[in-house]
């Protein structure tokens, strides 16, 4: 009995000695760094509030999970960020899905669905559609479509864009196609062109730069804070914020699709639930940021505000409507996608139309009030 109860105290020693050799490595096993490449400068908005989205991922898994953001060009250029996180040399990228246009038309109906999806959707009736209507199926679909190992998560929602800046006032569509003008790339831009717009196509950080050497002569890039940021005003004072052209964007983070699955399940879920607060996060704080934003630029940097020419709206929306059904006719999976975003519109947008006509015109019955 004696040698037995010895037996199992060896047992028992050796199993918790055992246990306290093992514990160090595995702690150590769970933790990963995932380096993330941006295609944007550090000084944007988005990276602040990409860097937000990774306090949160870190904090929800105990620190294990350590994202490291980069800067646009940090390994690999702009336009090559997602074939780098395809291929594993980043584990990561951050980036707008319509700029991978060229890979599958359909990425714009995700990054940029032109025009609200030519159905009324805006910025917060599109997360309705992507949370609870399906756009979340077809958008891990989609990168199974474009051949990449890629997990995306839709992060920073927002909109609508601003027309842009020019240097004299537009009156008309007339006025409009007198300048070479930045748009975003994809459909978005080809519909400009479309309605005899100069479009020309370019990153961010090229935009400024370009202007000063009179490779374009106007722009638009999102809305007041980014556009602040990037110092448009240094060039153009002429400032017009109701477009048609990015009602609706969103900038996604992009995981190698082997990186993610090595993660733990607990890990996966913490991206997962982060990524849902950045949504909200992204659209509170670009109200105040951009509110504020727009004070300086018209108070302090002598930007005049302006209405968008009215001959605008249907030149382009009859545009974007023309591209989505041609590109709709001749690629299945880009059918399928605006066929459920055409759906859901049927269903929400008469409802979301008609309360926010009330949201409006509560907003602007106290800004028309605070102009006298």
């Amino acid at each position: 009995m004696e040698m037995l109860k010895k037996f199992v105290l060896g047992i028992m020693a050796l199993t918790i000695t055992a246990v306290m050799v093992a514990a160090p490595g595995i702690a150590q096993a769970q933790k990963v760094t995932i380096r993330v490449q941006s295609v944007i400068p550090s000084k944007a908005d988005e990276v602040t509030m990409l860097k937000e989205f990774a306090k949160d991922v870190l904090d929800l898994t105990n620190g294990e999970v350590i994202i490291e953001v980069l800067p646009a060009g940090a390994v690999v250029g702009v336009k090559e960020t997602l074939d780098a996180v395809d291929k594993g040399l980043i584990e990561a990228g951050f980036a707008w899905t319509h700029y991978w246009s060229g890979k599958h038309p359909a990425a714009m109906l995700f990054g940029s669905p032109v025009a609200g999806a030519g159905v009324g959707i805006d910025n917060i009736a599109f997360l309705s559609w992507f949370l609870y209507a399906g756009g979340k199926e077809l958008y891990d679909d989609l990168w199974d479509e474009m051949g990449v190992n890629i997990k995306g998560f839709m992060l920073q929602p927002v909109g609508p864009e601003a027309l842009g800046w020019f240097k004299e006032p537009i009156n008309s569509m007339d006025d409009f196609r007198k300048y070479r003008f930045r748009t975003p790339p994809g459909i978005p831009g080809q519909t400009y062109k479309d309605i005899g717009v100069a479009s020309v196509a370019m990153g961010g950080g090229d935009i400024l730069p370009a202007l000063e050497k009179g490779v374009i002569d106007a722009a638009e890039w999102c809305c007041p804070k980014p556009d602040l940021v990037f110092g448009f005003y240094k060039v153009l004072k002429y400032y017009y914020l109701q477009g048609l052209h990015q009602v609706v964007v969103n900038a996604d983070i992009y995981f190698n699709g082997d990186v993610f699955k090595k993660l733990t399940p607990q890990q996966q879920k913490a991206i997962e639930v982060a990524a849902n607060a950045s949504l909200m996060k992204s659209l509170a704080y670009r109200i105040y940021e951009n509110g504020k934003a727009l004070k300086v630029l018209t108070e302090e940097k002598g930007v005049i505000l302006k209405d968008t020419p009215a001959d605008y709206f249907p030149q382009y929306m009859a545009a974007a409507k023309a591209s989505l059904e041609k590109n709709s006719a001749n690629n299945a999976f880009f059918k399928k996608v605006w066929d459920s975003q055409k759906a859901f519109a049927e269903i929400a947008v008469p409802f979301w139309a008609g309360a926010q006509t009330s949201n409006a015109k509560l907003g602007m019955a106290f800004a028309n009030r605070n102009k006298k």
